[in-house]
């Protein structure tokens, strides 16, 4: 009879907390900051010291993107009965969660509240069969390889990594933010255990084990940061690294675009210098939120936007075109369209365009993707902790993102829009770039040795 009755409250107790579960999620943008208690003759109180020296190292002004989302109008918003989950400061929005649609009515009524927007809308039976993601099984098997790379040398010299890596320029002072899925099973390859891993946050779910989450973002990560000579090698092996959660794989709605802004905004804060992010998005559960090419004009997703402030704030955003090059869309994916990043398609390891990779150009005429590097058979880790190969993008940008580390490494002179532009020069069609191969492949050693008009 006791454990009938224990059964029976277990069983309460879970219907109570999915019944608690909030099924809707609204971007709330605001009007302005006027309530703010920061100044912005006093940055210290809402910049870290590596973000205020970044900008003044770039004479990069502090303006009032950098100021934080008034706590006033927060929390008025939280009165009407609704949860803050996110917000962002460049964008000057919070996201909330909540199960009735009459709080967002009340929300819309506020003087400081610009627009309302639903971002993500799921059902309850959905949420329950959502499962405790579990670690796949481990290996550990390191097969050395007669190459200081391991297998990966061929994706690193197409672009002349190596170079930088002989004169000595491996990422050493240089500091990376990897911002996907998960990171499955970083903690537990071994040979992944002497990689610079700084710090972790989960944007999706605070409370996860962002090492069991999805491996997309273990497998990114690798390309740049793995340093076992003769196991594997990556592009900018002695960096530092930022690993963060933004991408919400059992579902995808816009609201994932929200988790990415505050990532960003978080990896501004920690000083971090180049930023890889492989996620893109057009298309979602509901329809009625898809995008049009129209769109694609580095302004229209949230996405794009704050993408397009990060070499402003004085770092490098490396992103992937996307993976669509061979269905109906076949253009580029926000964040890709944004300006003053460097959007990557992939090739194979003859140079020939994988035919999986995004084209562009932007709505408004720009040339995407700006550049292209090894996505198609690259070589990582796997989550067994065994090296392995796959294609994609997604790997593409990693792959170049690390190199691009390690020039700035190297210039430490230049800002992150001149080592945008520099990069673009260094491709091989600099001269006739076009919306298939953008720039071409960048040979960053050249890019080194070229000289920059200031």
């Amino acid at each position: 009879m006791k454990r009938i009755l224990l059964f029976f409250c277990l069983g309460l107790i879970a219907m109570y907390t999915y019944a608690r579960q909030d099924t809707l999620k609204y971007r709330i943008t605001l009007s302005d900051k006027a309530s703010t208690t920061y100044s912005l003759d006093k940055p210290q109180e809402f910049l870290s010291e590596k973000a205020i020296t970044r900008r003044l190292k770039q004479q990069l002004p502090v303006d009032s993107t950098d100021l934080p989302v008034c706590e006033d109008y927060i929390r008025t918003i939280q009165r009407v009965g609704v949860k803050v989950i996110t917000k962002g400061k460049w964008e000057n929005f919070v996201t909330v969660s909540c199960n009735d649609t009459t709080f967002i009515e009340q929300i819309k009524l506020l003087p400081f509240v610009k627009s309302t927007e639903k971002v993500w809308q799921v059902s309850l039976s959905k949420l329950k069969k959502i499962k405790k993601p579990k670690r796949d099984s481990l290996t550990n098997k390191q097969v050395e390889l007669e190459n200081w790379y391991g297998p990966a040398y061929q994706q690193i010299a197409m672009n002349n990594g190596h170079k930088l890596h002989e004169a000595g320029f491996k990422g050493e002072g240089m500091t990376i933010a990897v911002i996907d899925a998960g990171f499955h099973n970083v903690d537990k390859i071994t040979a992944m255990n002497n990689i610079r891993i700084l710090g972790t946050r989960d944007f999706v779910n605070p409370e996860s084990d962002i090492f069991a989450e999805n491996n997309h973002g273990m497998k990114v990560f690798s390309c740049i940061g793995m340093n076992k000579p003769h196991v594997m090698v990556g592009t900018a092996p002695e960096a530092s690294f930022w690993l963060l959660r933004s991408e919400d794989e059992y579902s995808e709605f816009p609201v994932e675009q929200d988790y990415w802004a505050a990532a960003i905004e978080f990896a501004d804060s920690v000083g971090v210098d180049v930023i890889n992010t492989s996620l893109g998005y057009y298309k979602f559960d509901d329809k009625s939120m898809n995008y049009e090419y129209r769109y694609l004009d580095g302004k229209y997703s949230i996405m794009s936007r704050q993408a397009s402030r990060v070499a402003d704030k004085g770092m490098v955003l490396v992103c992937s075109s996307g993976n669509e090059g061979i269905g109906s869309w076949k253009k580029i994916t926000p964040p890709g369209d944004a300006e003053n990043v460097l959007t990557v398609g992939a090739i194979n390891k003859t140079k020939t365009l994988a035919p999986f990779s995004s084209i562009g150009n932007t709505a408004d005429n720009r040339i995407k993707p700006d550049v292209v590097a090894v996505g198609m058979f690259a070589d990582m880790m796997n989550t067994n902790g065994e090296t392995t190969i796959a294609s994609g993008t997604s790997f593409a940008a990693p792959i170049l993102c690390g190199m691009i580390a390690c020039l700035w490494q190297a210039r430490p002179e230049l800002t992150a829009k001149q080592i945008i532009e520099l990069v673009r020069a260094s491709g091989d069609r600099i001269n006739y770039p076009d919306n298939i191969y953008g720039y071409g492949i960048p040979d960053l050693w050249k890019a080194y040795e070229m000289q920059i008009i200031k």
